[in-house]
């Protein structure tokens, strides 16, 4: 078994749907929150392909959000926590900048998308694990509306261009692997 992932996917879909998000109601942000973790979870399992890289990136961290909330303009304590809760921002420390970026292009573009979930076909994570990845490949009408934010190419290429290279390389065969 692969070392888990899920608290970086949790603090990284957070810090997506948080950044980018849906505006409308309870279901359309339950919607959002379903694909950007989905988007993130692909991403994850792409950055982190081995046992031994997700077991380092439990080891030694992700680097957190600072530098995706200055791309965004946002400050880190913008996110309508309890300014005398001092650990209220805990969760950013998870939030790993490569697998934002990464499930950001996922969701921008949706050929991306589907190259990348055949890509996890044979990999370890997905071994054993019924996995279906449709509201990132394949949403409806209205998923595609609860998450206009997150899938909009415009809105979303200041964090997609930081390292879409890095995914578009992990998706080529043959090329040598590098985030």
């Amino acid at each position: 078994m692969f070392a888990d992932l899920s608290p970086l996917i949790a603090a990284t879909a957070q810090w997506l749907t948080r950044s980018y998000p849906s505006g409308g109601s309870a279901l359309d942000s339950a919607l959002c929150e379903v694909q950007a973790r989905q988007a993130v979870t692909v991403a994850a399992w792409l950055c982190y392909p081995t046992p031994m890289d997700a077991a380092l990136v439990r080891v030694a961290g992700t680097g957190g959000s600072a530098r995706l909330d200055q791309v965004v303009g946002v400050d880190g304590g913008a996110y309508g926590m309890e300014a005398d809760c001092p650990d209220a921002d805990a969760w950013r420390t998870w939030v790993d900048e490569v697998v934002v970026s990464w499930a950001a292009c996922l969701l921008a573009d949706p050929e991306l998308a589907g190259r990348a979930v055949v890509a996890l076909a044979d990999s370890g994570h997905a071994a054993g694990v019924p996995a279906d990845f449709r509201r990132l490949t394949a949403p409806d009408d209205r998923g595609r509306r609860a998450a206009a934010l997150l899938r909009h190419p415009d809105l979303v290429a200041p964090i997609t261009e930081m390292h879409r290279a890095g995914l578009v390389q992990r998706l080529t065969p043959g090329q040598p692997l590098t985030a």
